[in-house]
This record gives C-alpha cells, structure tokens and sequence, in this order.
C-alpha cells in the first residue's frame, strides 16, 4: 500500500475522494475574489491617504451597501439615529429639508414615508437589524463563555497579533522567518502558542492542530465544504469573516492595490481569508459533539436566508436614508444662498497669482489673502501639481510617492545643493559632499536610537544623554514657539539645509518643456501671468502624533506639497524650459518669478522657498508680497482661535506664538481640525466664488470651460480631483457614523503597529483604520456632519454626461448615491442631476 506523508498530498487526496470538482474550486475561486474584491485599501501611517472604506462597493446603491454592512458585519454606513435627532433639535435639519428628502429619495417600497413616519422612527424606533452569526460565534456555546474572552475577541486578538508580527519591517530587532507566507507563519505561529486555548476556554485546543490544513489553499476548500453553504452565500459569507479582521484586510488590500499598479499581483489578502476560515477548523475539530451539530444547522438556517436579510435591512433603512438626503440639504440650503450672491469686483492689475492646494482648510485664507488685497489672484489646483513623481530625499536610496494614491509615479524627484550663482560642476561636488554628510548623520542618529531599546539601557541611556536628554524632556513640558522644520532634513548637517533643493535632474530638455507646457495649460496659467506666481503647497506642523501625515496632503500620498511646489518653480524659472516654451507659444514675461511655497495649515503661516536665487530687486519686492500673506494669516487665525479654545483678542504675534506651541506641544491631541467638515467639491472659475464665505468647507479648483473646448481637462478632474475629494469626505464621514469600526478610536490609547503600518487601540485587537475621535470630535459633539459631497461643475450637461457615460466609476458614485453632482446654470442658476436628467435646484 502507497503511503502519502506530504500534507498537500493528502488534502488533495481527501478532496478527490469527497468529490470536490473544478466546477466548486472555480466557484470557490469567484467567490473568493468577490469577497477580496468588496475590501478597500488603507495606506501606511507615514503616507496617510484619506480613503472611503466602501470604496470597492461603489458599484451598489448606497442603502443596499448599508444594509449589507449591518447584516454581514454589524457596520453603520448612515448617521446614527441619535445624532439624525440632535441635528433635528438643534434645528440644524428643518421640516422643509425632510419633505424634500422624502420626495427625492426613491423608497422602493408601496408604502411610501411621510414626515410624521419619519419623525417617529427617528425619536423612538432604534434601527432593528440583526447581523448573521459566523461559524465562531454558533460554536461559542460554552456555559461559562462570560467569564473569558469570546471566540470572535480572541480569534480577533491573535491573527491581528500574528499579522503585526508578519508585517513589521521596521519596528523590531529581531525579525522572523517569513519565507513560507502569511498563512505558513500563522500556521507555525499558532502551533506554538499555547495561551491561545486557555484564553478561549479550551485548554487542550492544541490537540486539534493536526486537522489544520497545510496550505491556504486547502484551507479554503476544507472550511468550506465542511460548512455545507449554499454556493449562492460563498461571497456574502468569505466577506463577513474577513471583516472580523476589517483593519489587516485593509492593509492587505494596500499591498494588492500597490502590486496591481506594477503589473504584478499579492496574495497575502487571500491568505488572510485562509487564515480566518482555518479557524473554524480547529474550533470544529474541538467541538465535535451534538451541540456542534446543531450548531452548523442554526448557522445553515440563518444564511439560507441571508439575501431575505439583506433585503429587509434595506426596507429597514429606508427612513435612515431620508435622513441622510435631509442633512444633506440642509447643508445644501446655505451653500445656495451663498452661491447665489454675487458681490461686486472691482477691477485691479494682478501683481501675484497664487495657485493653492485645493484642500479646505485653503478656502480662508485664499478669501482673507483677496481681502487683503485686490491685486492678489489665487487659484485652486491640486496639491501634487500635476507632478507624477517619487521623492528621492539626498543621501538615501529611499523613494516615497508624492501624488494620489490612484497613480503610480513615474518620474523621481532628487535633491541637490545649490547654493546663489553655483555652476553646475560645484552642484555636483557640493551634493556628493553634502549626500555623504547626511548619510553619516543618519548612521549616528541610528545608533544612538538603537542603544536605547535594549532592555538594560533604559536608565543607562538617560544618564549617558544628560543634559541632552533634559533638554528634550524640556521640550515637552514646555513647548516651543518654534517655526516649522521639515522632517526631510534630519541628518542633513545645519550648513547645507539652506541650499538643499528638490528638482527634476534626471529628465531630458524636451521632457522637462513638455510637462510644463501641461501643467501650465492645466492650471490655466498660459497667459497674462503676473510678475509673481506662487505654487503653494500644503503641511501640517504636529508633535508626537502618529496619524500626522493624515493632516499634511492627501493629494501628495500622505506628505507636504513642498518638494512638488519648489520642483515645479524651479523648473519654471529655467531659462531652457521658458525658451522651449516660447517656441510653442506659450511665454512666460521676463519679469514674471515662480516661488515654491507652503501653507503651514496648523498656524496659518505661509513659508517661501528659495528666495535666494532671485535677484537683489526681487527680494526688496518680496518684502511688500510677505506682508499680505502674513496679514491674511493673521485674519485666519483670529477666526480659527475660538474653535482651539485660544483668544481672539490677542495681538498679533502673541498669537502666532500661541498657534506654534499648540503645534510644538507632544501632548496635543487636537493640534487642529484637518479637513473635518468638508462638504463640497466646486470646479469653476475663481470669479463665481470670489469674495464668498464657504466657511472652510468647500474644496475649490479652478476650471474654466471656455479654455477647456474639447473637455479633456474636464475628464481629467472628475476622474482625479474628484474621487480624491470624494474619498476624502467619505473617511470623515466613514469615521463620524461608526467610530468603532470605521474609526482609529481614542488618540491617547494608540499604539503604533511595524513602525509604520498603523495603530493598535491599547496593546492589541485588529489593526484601526480610519480618523481618531479626537480628530471628529471635540469632547462634547461632532465637529463633523457626515454629509455626502456635493460637487458642483462649471460646464454643459451635455459635457458631463458624456464624460458620465464614458467612465463607469464616476457614474457608479453619482448613481448609486455616494455624492451628488450639480452644475452651474447660465450665471446665477444651479441644477442637479436626478437619474439621467437635470433638474433646477430648488
């Protein structure tokens, strides 16, 4: 008789015999990849996007996807009921906005609501839908499960552990073996770890860990077809058990996501699932008895009918619907009335064009920076510029993208020294030099962290610091009014920081002219230019918060727009790259000086980058331009300060003082409020929102369709700009309605996971994904409504709908509810799109 000894042998083996045909593996595999599929990316800490969770849903009409996130996970996609009702006290939600959301929200049902329905739901019928049970949770039947951990918690807590321990590349010295997958160190992970079974009440679970599958592959297959699921239920049940593990998921759908912009494909998502599924196997093998039996046929049961279930949730949240499209109109009421008022412009010579980051928190000042002055123009673009680069700081072989997340880069961006009237030899000589400095700097700075993370060098290392050490203890007991520092400069030694410049070294001259001429006829900057245009990019200033990267720009994967902003002002102020451009009838006046610069968006300060290459009357200019921006910082300031808690009344640089502390304070946990409230996405000329009070809500990009005749730039901002402003709203809105599961929870309790991956909520459960409540929530209300984005085009509905139809993405989040799509109307009117038609806004 032939023995099999491999594992995969006899799987496959048991397989065969039980019947198992390419036609269940190829329903299997579909299955599989729907439920993989339903799971959206989530980007490491140190490139923090802002990501819609349901962002792989899209293609379901909003209620349906709430009624599948309740039903399969217990997840809340629409606001609360409670908080629906505060909005309605408070007064915030008037009798007109619901009317109108009942009229306009499509009830699916014979039966329609009117306002009194509503109402009474609202203040006295909680939300009743019952989420289906997992395999781990029928077989939790243990009498004294009360007294420990249940299944689902500890399951939970020991993948997300193995996970944490799997992934981490940065955070500890030692670093297992990895070679076999995922699922293979689970495997051994688990097999050595004898705490596991006493925490979920089976002392002798250990026993059962010869069943557990060799491969992942057979691990799907075993738990599947022991569980005996109708294969109509495969996807909906394979998405319920990886949302058990919703945060690894989403990081494993980040490493998919990355791998699918090269071409390439990562299996550690499906391991995972794998992983999940096994579980089930080992709670079987310890659970063999009459109650596991009964058991499976309640599970069997509950998900014959899951589609009967998802069904009636959807009926169920019908009302929760309606009083999503009221919040939504009553921001939507204010935002007409604003938009309707057209105060007068006066007529003035523009001295300075300054092209912001789209960003909300860009709105005020550009509307105080106007005030300010009426020679001043600003424009809304997207903060990357329209530069599809990695950064290459100086000294590291290290790249980080700095564009949206949607692309891949495609060029590099590196520094260079450069100091006023170098030759291109000495750039050369004193970047090398500087590269090796740096690189030395780095070398010291790494081992003096490291000397103190062994265990005996905790006492050590502070009386070896000394003063030193006092010194950054000081720091934190009383923080500094300190201007920012960029993080891209540590290790760089003081003499070179100020000549340490990001630019474009590795493109040839054509390529360079090219991508001006694009990016300037994007921005609409191909005449009349001031004799100053400032490319301003975004940042935050924040202290010891792991989530700071979320403050600076989600339009530059999670980074400041500085290294975007000086390469492309250097690039512009190229003598080569404006003569390329003059030959294809774009120049640039002689007079007119491109200045990178950053919106520090925690103080409101605006830092000017690499004046020093101007020339001598140049900078004497300057001075009178500085001081706009720092009297417009001042009026923003004021207005933000009752928000923070900080005194209007205080002069000026007093202030200013106060505003930098906050930001230098490590113990801060709301340095600012980021992008909470965000509401509304306009693409129009600067003219139709001028002088208006968006109120720090509304992201605003320049768009003019009369230089946009073939629409092309008009397709590129509702395929780019728009889903990252859409994405943008729905983490916020994400994180406000279910802040349990689609939030960071409590900033105080973080705990950061492989240096940079995420954050644990104290020392385990999954990985957190999403906002902290600190970042939503002020200690007595939401500072964020989760209303759905309005975006508002400049253009002919002829044109959008073209552009409707010939991408499905875009028309999936019009139609299917997840933001609403409006346009401007001759000069005062607005429409909005209703189904396949336009309708006048009332």
């Amino acid at each position: 008789m032939n023995t099999i000894t491999d594992p995969t042998q006899l799987y496959a083996s048991y397989f065969a015999q039980q019947g198992w045909t390419d036609t269940e593996q190829q329903a299997l595999d579909e299955a599989v990849q729907r439920a993989c599929g339903a799971i959206a990316p989530t980007w490491p800490l140190d490139q923090a996007i802002a990501v819609n969770p349901h962002w792989q849903r899209i293609g379901r009409p909003l209620r349906e996807v709430a009624a599948r996130m309740a039903v399969l996970a217990g997840i809340r996609v629409l606001p609360s009921r409670v908080e629906i009702h505060k909005a309605w006290q408070a007064e915030r939600i008037v009798l007109a906005d619901l009317q109108w959301a009942i009229a306009h929200t499509d009830p699916d049902s014979e039966m329609p609501l009117d306002a009194q329905q509503c109402l009474d739901m609202l203040g006295h019928q909680p939300l009743d839908v019952a989420q289906l049970p997992l395999l781990i949770d029928v077989l939790d039947d243990d009498p004294l499960r009360h007294t420990r951990l249940s299944w689902r918690e500890a399951i939970s807590h020991q993948v997300s552990q193995t996970c944490a321990a799997y992934f981490d590349r940065q955070q500890a010295d030692w670093q297992p073996e990895r070679s076999g997958g995922l699922y293979a160190f689970w495997r051994e992970t688990l097999t050595h770890d004898h705490g596991i079974g006493v925490l979920m009440g089976l002392p002798h679970m250990g026993r059962s860990l010869s069943a557990l599958p060799a491969t992942w592959q057979d691990a799907e297959r075993w738990v599947v077809q022991r569980l005996g699921l109708p294969k109509a239920v495969w996807a909906d049940y394979l998405e319920s058990v990886l949302l058990t593990v919703q945060g690894w998921a989403s990081w494993c759908a980040y490493l998919g996501w990355q791998a699918g912009l090269k071409g390439e494909q990562d299996p550690h998502l499906r391991e995972l699932l794998a992983i999940r599924l096994a579980w089930g196997v080992i709670l079987l093998e310890c659970k063999h008895d009459a109650a596991t039996e009964r058991a499976f046929a309640a599970l069997k049961a509950d998900w014959l009918h899951a589609p009967e279930r998802i069904q009636a949730a959807q009926q169920a949240l019908w009302v929760d619907e309606v009083w999503q499209t009221a919040m939504d109109k009553a921001y939507q009421r204010g935002l007409v009335r604003t938009l309707s008022t057209h105060p007068a412009h006066g007529v003035s010579p523009v001295a300075v064009q300054a092209a912001f980051c789209i960003d909300v928190r860009s709105e005020p000042f550009r509307r105080a920076l106007e005030q300010q002055n009426p020679a001043i123009q600003t424009l809304g673009f997207a903060g990357f510029f329209g530069l599809p680069v990695a950064y290459n700081p100086l000294g590291s072989t290290l790249q980080r993208p700095q564009l949206p997340g949607l692309l891949a880069p495609t060029l590099c961006v590196s520094d260079e020294i450069e100091y006023p009237q170098s030759t291109p030899d000495n750039i050369r000589k004193s970047t090398e030099q500087a590269g090796q400095a740096r690189q030395r700097g780095l070398q010291r700075l790494a081992q003096w962290g490291a000397a103190s993370r062994w265990p005996g060098a905790a006492y050590s290392y502070v009386e070896a610091a000394g003063v030193g050490y006092l010194g950054k203890l000081g720091r934190w007991l009383r923080p500094s009014d300190a201007a920012r520092q960029s993080d891209d400069l540590i290790g760089l030694p003081s003499r070179y920081r100020a000549y340490c410049r990001p630019g474009l070294q590795t493109m040839d001259s054509v390529a360079q002219v090219d991508l001006a001429a694009r990016i300037l006829t994007a921005m609409g900057l191909t005449q009349q230019l001031a004799p100053w245009v400032l490319l301003v990019g975004h940042g935050s200033q924040t202290s010891n918060n792991a989530h700071a990267a979320a403050l600076d720009c989600g339009a530059c994967c999670g980074q400041s727009g500085e290294v975007n902003a000086r390469a492309l002002a250097r690039l512009l102020n190229r003598a080569d790259v404006r003569q390329g451009l003059a030959q294809r009838g774009l120049p640039i006046p002689a007079n007119t000086r491109f200045v990178g610069a950053l919106h520090n968006t925690t103080t409101d300060e605006l830092q000017a980058f690499d004046l020093d290459l101007l020339p001598p009357e140049a900078l004497a200019e300057w001075q009178r331009v500085q001081a706009d921006f720092q009297a417009a910082g001042d009026v923003v300031r004021r207005q933000r300060a009752a928000r923070l808690g900080l005194p209007t009344d205080a002069p000026a640089q007093s202030l200013l003082q106060r505003f930098r502390r906050r930001a230098n304070d490590g113990a801060q946990t709301r340095p600012e409020w980021g992008l909470a409230g965000n509401a509304a996405f306009i693409m129009a000329p600067r003219s139709r929102t001028r002088g208006l009070d968006l109120q720090g809500r509304v992201f605003l990009h320049d768009y003019d369709p009369v230089q946009d005749l073939d629409r092309s730039l008009l397709e590129l901002l509702m395929t780019a700009p728009m889903l990252v402003t859409h994405w943008i709203n729905w983490q916020y809105h994400a994180s406000t309605c279910d802040p349990q599961r689609l939030g960071s929870g409590n900033k105080l309790l973080h705990n950061v996971v492989g240096g940079h991956i995420g954050v644990f909520e104290g020392n385990g459960g999954d990985l957190r994904i999403g906002l902290s409540t600190q970042s939503l929530h002020d200690g007595q209300r939401w500072v964020h409504d989760p209303v759905r984005l309005t975006v508002v085009i400049d253009a002919p509905a002829e044109a959008i709908d073209a552009i409707l139809y010939k991408h499905a993405v875009v028309s999936q989040l019009v139609d299917n509810g997840w933001l609403h799509l409006w346009r401007f109307a001759g000069s005062s009117g607005l429409e909005m799109r209703v189904g396949q038609s336009w309708q006048v806004v009332g």
